[in-house]
């Protein structure tokens, strides 16, 4: 019996599909929701997040936000969300090389600094799934 994923940004509503299974990066480690999961709601870290449908997965990094588990649905509410086939990796690895060369460069205001680290996790991460997903193919469980 598969339960229902909402994931959303503030700026769309990424994906609104029936799943079998959803691994979100929580921020002290990795939640597994499965149907008939308690109700829950959580802080989300920095990560990948996986959706199953009977022999397919799916890949999307997902950065920060908050996951709703319902009885009905899950909500994944999140600050960006990337499906991994989306993902440019040359654009990522240019926001990499951008951030690295921020961050030793140095800066005046701390804020800017933490900016700068959020971006390079960002972009580590977008380059970690997009590669994960090269490497392994779309993934199908037999």
């Amino acid at each position: 019996m598969p339960i229902l994923l909402e994931i959303v940004t503030p700026e769309r509503q990424v994906l609104s599909e029936e799943v079998d299974a959803v691994v979100v990066p929580g921020i002290e480690g990795e939640l597994g929701i499965l149907p008939h999961h308690a109700p829950l709601l959580t802080t989300l870290g920095v990560g990948e997040l996986r959706i199953r449908r009977g022999n397919d997965e799916e890949l999307f990094a997902i950065a920060g936000g908050f996951l709703q588990v319902r009885p009905d649905k899950v909500v994944v509410m999140a600050e960006t969300a990337d499906l991994a086939s989306e993902i440019d990796v040359q654009r990522a690895e240019q926001a990499r090389r951008d951030a690295e060369k921020a961050i030793s460069e140095g800066f005046e205001e701390p804020a800017d600094l933490a900016r700068a680290r959020a971006s390079l996790q960002r972009a580590l991460l977008h380059i970690r799934v997009a590669e994960r997903r090269r490497r392994e193919g779309p993934r199908h469980r037999g």
